[in-house]
């Protein structure tokens, strides 16, 4: 019987609008994670403590995040996605309205860990994107694009808005605000999606013989599929680690130059706008060079983004290199997943997915922290652009070992059924 002569059930109407909600949640959610961003120099005044410390709840927000997407995801197989995006939407909002009255430290860091990062933001990013590949085979790539681009979505949105609410009521009662609409939105839109995913759309394993044995395999570019997984985490933390400094900070760093939060807020904003643009040009690109070719494209512009930032301080060029980050940055941790599905057998690919992107997380979460620390340590951010910029260029050294031996592998095997692989075969036809 051929799979892939009907058209996928996923891919109907219902299949489109469940996306556009899945979208609109993970946007909201990414309130959790970008909220913090804005005002962490109020954080920082209010409970008179260093930037190292202000900078520690968004540390514990990114490590619940990432632990807690194994727990929802798990929740979502078991019991379908519409359980864990309530329990999600309860969790957010009571986190906002609990971190907002908080009367010390520990209290807001507690609500940001727990409520906003585990069992909030969590429940919005990893089983949205893993209930979207179910419903979508042929459109999969572009489905799984626009999905993930919630997150971006969100950190264009929240910055700006959170910053002219902080402006007008404090950051208390702009934090309380959204966590009442948290309640108000998030609840609702839950219930659009309590049809489970059909299991027609599951992935299936190559059959014997199929071109596609040797691109996917028990040892994926002859390696143990356990070593891969760990190449790909330390890759993926890495290069969040370098990724966190411009975003975490950015608002800070405008303010410490003179410029102001406002300003800051609006960079942010710019830079996670252009990341939409770059996620879903990514998604493109990939379907035609491979996710670990894509990857060190966008792993190499990050770098020149990042050492940008050194020589120029001035509030024009900032913007610009702002914009610049995004858009080489923004594709990159959807390439974790494609490769992860292009060399690893369906049956561990969520799995595995799921432990490098809490990697992507967990460096974001690091490099939050380490660039304040840095900062306290010597008094200015020059140092924590260095270290970013040190970690970007482990990341690309792991990303060229991993391509280096795909690409030999597809030189060996240039019908493997890869895009890599065939791309190895063009460019050996016309040489």
């Amino acid at each position: 019987m051929n799979m892939h002569a009907a058209p996928p059930q996923g891919e109907s109407a219902y299949a489109w609008l469940r996306l556009w909600v899945s979208l609109v949640l993970m946007t909201i959610g990414g309130s959790g994670m970008y909220g913090i961003t804005v005002v962490l120099p109020r954080i920082q005044q209010e409970f008179a403590v260093g930037r190292s410390d202000a900078s520690f709840p968004y540390a514990l927000t990114l490590v619940g995040f990432g632990m807690g997407g194994v727990l929802m995801g798990r929740l979502a197989d078991r019991f379908g996605v519409m359980v864990p995006v309530l329990l999600g939407g309860v969790a957010l909002g009571s986190g906002f309205l609990i971190a907002g009255s908080a009367q010390s430290l520990w209290q807001f860091n507690l609500a940001q860990g727990l409520l906003i990062g585990l069992l909030g933001t969590s429940a919005t990013f990893a089983p949205l994107v893993a209930d979207t590949s179910q419903w979508f085979t042929r459109r999969r790539g572009i489905a799984l694009a626009i999905c993930m681009s919630g997150n971006y979505v969100a950190g264009a949105l929240w910055p700006p808005v959170t910053q002219h609410m902080v402006e007008l009521w404090g950051w208390r009662s702009a934090y309380s605000a959204i966590g009442y609409f948290c309640f108000a939105s998030i609840l609702p839109l839950a219930w659009l999606l309590k049809r489970r995913a059909p299991m027609l759309l599951v992935a299936l394993k190559p059959a014997a013989g199929s071109a596609m044995r040797n691109a996917v395999s028990e040892r994926p570019l002859n390696l143990n599929p356990t070593l891969l997984t760990v190449l790909l985490s330390v890759a993926g933390l890495s290069c969040c680690v370098a990724m966190a400094m411009p975003q975490v900070h950015i608002v800070a760093y405008c303010t410490d130059l003179g410029f102001g939060a406002t300003q800051g807020a609006q960079m942010l904003s710019l830079m996670l706008g252009a990341g939409i643009v770059s996620r879903l040009v990514s998604g493109w690109v990939s379907d035609h060079l491979g996710g670990l070719l894509t990857l060190l494209i966008g792993s190499l512009l990050q770098l020149l983004a990042l050492l940008l930032f050194l020589p120029f301080k001035g509030l024009v060029p900032l913007y610009v290199i702002s914009g610049l980050f995004g858009l080489f940055q923004g594709g990159i941790v959807p390439c974790y997943a494609l490769i992860v599905r292009e060399y690893c057998t369906p049956q561990t690919a969520g799995a595995r997915v799921g432990t490098v992107l809490m990697a992507t997380l967990f460096g974001m979460a690091l490099g939050g922290w380490m660039s304040g620390a840095i900062f306290d340590w010597t008094g200015s951010y020059r140092a924590a652009f260095l270290n970013g910029i040190a970690f970007n260029m482990l990341n690309a050294a792991v990303v060229i070992f991993l391509l280096r031996r795909a690409w030999l592998l597809a030189l060996q095997h240039p019908g493997d059924g890869s895009r890599l692989g065939a791309l190895v075969h063009r460019f050996n036809r016309h040489s």
